[in-house]
């Protein structure tokens, strides 16, 4: 399906030229609330890599079952260096290849990476949501940036991430005995929808679901001939 992008993105820039994008893109990051009657499908996203190209996965899933209803893998030639705080850059050109393949976009994205859980607070998520001008919300299996306290092993506990005294996101236990997940807001959601979302879609897995199977397909499919 043909992708309406705000804006139209470029790819062709320098580590400096990104870095001075994300801070002009910051600002359009939308906070609101996520209503969960608003949210028929979910869209996990996960990027793999080999040396020379980007594997991005797309699994679609209806958010009252957690079923896959469609599954898609885009890929583009990696262009941008490896930098920390920067990989939206890499990532992002084989997700939107991705989702042109899908039949319909899903109501809000789960992408593996942070949001506004980010040094100039435009993670993939961030980037991806004002991109497309969808909610979205980050995902990371570390931190970037910031601390938290120390927060209990029940499910669904949870702790603020913070840079100085400003909430950048949480970390949300989604499974007993594992390390936590950090959540942030990427685009026209706010942080308790996000970790709301998370946690209804979760399985028993340390990842939700969307992006647990998008992670699975992605490294299954890395290599293929598009």
């Amino acid at each position: 399906m043909p992708l309406a992008l705000h804006p139209e993105p470029r790819w062709d820039l320098s580590p400096a030229e990104a870095i001075h994008l994300q801070e002009q893109l910051r600002d359009q990051v939308r906070i609101w609330p996520l209503p969960q009657e608003a949210v028929r499908q979910v869209g996990g996203v996960d990027v793999g890599f080999d040396a020379e190209r980007a594997y991005a996965a797309v699994v679609v899933l209806d958010y009252a079952t957690l079923q896959p209803v469609e599954r898609v893998i885009g890929t583009a030639a990696i262009t941008f260096p490896y930098v920390p705080g920067l990989l939206s850059f890499r990532e992002i050109p084989a997700i939107l290849n991705a989702l042109a393949r899908l039949a319909r976009l899903p109501d809000v994205f789960m992408v593996d990476g942070h949001g506004l859980a980010h040094p100039r607070r435009l993670g993939i998520a961030a980037h991806l949501g004002i991109l497309l001008d969808l909610p979205a919300i980050g995902c990371a299996k570390s931190i970037l940036i910031g601390r938290h306290k120390p927060l209990a092993e029940a499910v669904g506990s949870t702790a603020e991430l913070l840079d100085g005294d400003e909430v950048i996101g949480a970390a949300v236990r989604t499974r007993i005995h594992a390390r936590p997940l950090y959540v942030s807001i990427g685009h026209r959601v706010d942080l308790p929808s996000a970790i709301r979302l998370v946690l209804t879609c979760g399985r028993g897995y340390r990842l939700p679901e969307p992006t647990r199977l998008a992670h699975h397909f992605a490294s299954h499919m890395k290599g293929t001939r598009l």
